[in-house]
């Protein structure tokens, strides 16, 4: 079924060349299979990271639509879609998985070894994730729809904390999950951007009696004393001591990396891409345990030596061994967490939108991404909104 079978072009980001994304009408979606469905989109997010592509930090090609983080409203349906209606309202994780592959059956989504051969792990609108066109655009194909689109209540309640179900929310919680954050305990989360806010958000969410948030953009750091966090600004000296200081000399019991491979040294002149790593092994104690959702890749062209460049990091393993720590790694499998994430948004237990900094149409996707690199004028999440959906 479709409400309108005319095919026309739609306005979609559009990656052009290192630090140059474009607004420009590119083909519109169509059901290539039964099981697809076709979303008009009203919110789409800009993560951090479509910003290793806009960097020209990966081998991301001219052309590539942008946009893993999509909500919207479904336009039409399969023939062999049985659980969704035109009109539900939608959002899907970043994720794209088939459901039914030896992964995707143990609750591995982000590894599914169906959606795109030869790589365990699809997603939409990223470099070597498979076939699946970016939603920061007006309208976006979903895949294998049954599985992948969750269900929310229509209207436009909850839109920016909904969308945030798409990857950031989820990510930050699996990070906690990663680390196997209990009540009670102490964690140290580096990196304070949109994963990391939700990382240390998740921590408080699971009982956590103390979280140190770890970053050096006073936007970011104030953030995250809003809701809780101890910040801890790692250009005033070493992160690790400043969070010893106030554990009693012991450090953390579990730790999040949601920085990834493009760290920066202690006075932000340059990259070290393993210094985080580094010192979550100096700050999380003895027996602690590690969780790094922060993206780490086999290859980047921008890397600051040979090694960076091929993905390969001096890691302290034997300090980390001495200290008989652990260590969860690995991208988000979002439908692990989503449905339970999208019910307690509901009863108000969780209002992840408080990292939204600013909501734009879809048109001011170039200013915005420009903007968010730079880390200026409050920068720290982006939600864009295609059309005349909520547009601010």
């Amino acid at each position: 079924m479709t409400l309108d079978a005319e095919v026309t072009d739609v306005k979609a980001v559009v990656y052009e060349e290192p630090f140059s994304v474009t607004v420009k009408e590119v083909q519109d979606p169509q059901i290539q299979h039964p099981n697809d469905v076709l979303v008009r989109v009203t919110s789409t997010a800009i993560c951090g990271s479509d910003l290793h592509m806009y960097e020209g930090r990966t081998a991301a090609p001219a052309g590539i639509v942008f946009g893993h983080e999509n909500l919207g409203i479904i336009e039409e349906v399969g023939d062999g879609v049985t659980s969704l209606s035109q009109g539900d309202r939608v959002v899907m994780p970043f994720n794209v998985a088939c459901g039914f592959c030896k992964n995707c059956l143990v609750g591995k989504t982000g590894f599914c070894l169906t959606v795109n051969p030869g790589f365990a792990g699809g997603a939409y609108g990223y470099v070597a994730m498979g076939p699946f066109i970016g939603g920061q655009a007006e309208r976006l194909r979903v895949p294998y729809a049954d599985f992948n689109c969750l269900k929310l209540p229509p209207g436009e309640e909850f839109e920016t904390d909904f969308v945030l179900l798409a990857d950031i929310f989820p990510t930050g919680y699996h990070g906690c999950e990663l680390a196997l954050v209990s009540p009670g305990e102490s964690v140290a989360v580096y990196g304070a951007g949109p994963v990391g806010l939700m990382a240390a958000y998740s921590a408080l969410l699971r009982g956590a009696a103390k979280v140190f948030s770890v970053d050096r953009v006073p936007e970011r750091l104030a953030k995250a004393e809003e809701m809780g966090a101890i910040p801890i600004d790692f250009t005033k000296g070493d992160p690790a001591e400043q969070i010893k200081e106030q554990t009693g000399g012991e450090g953390t019991d579990k730790g999040v990396d949601a920085v990834g491979y493009q760290a920066q040294s202690h006075d932000a002149s340059h990259e070290e891409p393993a210094i985080v790593l580094n010192e979550l092994v100096e700050t999380v104690r003895p027996t602690g345990m590690l969780g790094v959702p922060g993206l780490y890749v086999p290859s980047d062209p921008g890397g600051p030596d040979e090694h960076a460049k091929h993905g390969q990091l001096l890691v302290s393993i034997g300090r980390m061994f001495e200290k008989g720590q652990q260590m969860g790694t690995g991208q988000c499998n979002v439908k692990r967490y989503n449905r339970q994430l999208r019910d307690m948004i509901i009863a108000g237990r969780a209002k992840p939108s408080f990292v939204v900094s600013h909501e734009l149409p879809l048109d001011q996707a170039p200013q915005a991404y420009e903007k968010f690199d730079k880390r200026i004028e409050g920068y720290t999440k982006v939600v864009l909104h295609p059309g005349h959906a909520l547009a601010a």
